[in-house]
């Protein structure tokens, strides 16, 4: 967890518990429940990394231009950057499981009324800068239950990340891929009916998913306002240590740099996608 003055104890406590109940063996990697997190992961990453060519294509085509798409997508990043430590807090003092379910049934509205704006054509920036506003505080939310999970679902504890970041890397790669061919064969709708499914995939899993009890000692929230502040900070040093959080906030606006290059040369997502049509 990258939040919350008590969350990086209660992992910890957490994955001592595990070694505790599990004695001289160890859960396997590969369990139901660790399966039914990884397609959780996998497959919401895939969604999100569909995002910035929806939302480029989608934009574009309703006759915004760079800035708007920038704008767009800086909505959620800078939710996400500015609330992920309150996320953590509160997920020291409520179940992380609900706290993610909810954060993916929220991303699920909000993405289907994004795309039930671009079907319908009614697209005015401010309300797609909102619902990415929306989505950046409820991935602030989900965010900090992650590390606290994959603890709970296998002893191997580096080999569960282990499996689950390469799952991601991969998706990392195939969503914009896959966005793509949905907006030549379909439209930028259909981009984000699609990045709506995946958090419907995602919550149902995590609502299968049977974690084992926590151990006394390992949820450790303080109480009163002294308390809230002091996790606040140790959230915010923890925050900061994660370089690779923040770089996966920053890769949204690496993309933008990288398309309005591309304009300049005289590319553009419009082009890719009238050459897409006309192969269709």
């Amino acid at each position: 967890m990258v939040a919350g003055g008590g969350a990086r104890r209660r992992a910890e406590a957490v994955a001592r518990s595990a070694k505790r109940d599990d004695g001289d063996g160890e859960r396997p990697v590969w369990s139901r429940d660790f399966a039914l997190f990884f397609v959780a992961r996998a497959v919401a990453r895939l969604g999100d990394t569909m995002l910035p060519v929806a939302l480029a294509a989608g934009l574009l085509e309703h006759g915004y231009g760079a800035g708007a798409v920038g704008l767009a997508m800086a909505s959620t990043a800078a939710a996400f950057a500015g609330l992920v430590v309150f996320g953590g807090v509160i997920a020291d003092r409520f179940s992380t499981r609900k706290l993610m379910i909810g954060a993916d049934l929220v991303r699920l509205g909000t993405q289907s009324l994004a795309a039930a704006l671009f079907f319908t054509g009614h697209v005015v920036l401010w309300e797609i800068c909102a619902i990415g506003f929306l989505n950046g505080v409820a991935g602030a939310v989900f965010q900090p239950g992650v590390a606290s999970t994959v603890p709970r679902l296998a002893s191997d504890i580096q080999g569960a990340n282990g499996a689950i970041r390469i799952a991601e890397s991969a998706a990392q790669l195939a969503g914009p891929a896959v966005a793509g061919l949905l907006v030549g064969f379909t439209s930028p709708g259909g981009v984000f009916a699609a990045h709506a499914a995946t958090y419907a995939v995602s919550a149902l899993c995590l609502l299968l998913l049977r974690l084992p009890p926590l151990a006394p000692g390992s949820r450790e929230p303080g109480h009163g306002s002294g308390a809230f502040k002091a996790d606040l900070v140790e959230g915010w040093r923890e925050f900061r240590s994660r370089t690779w959080l923040w770089g996966d906030k920053v890769a949204w606006p690496g993309f933008f740099e990288w398309w309005r290059g591309l304009r300049r040369v005289g590319l553009s997502v419009g082009d890719f996608v009238d050459d897409l049509q006309r192969i269709a």
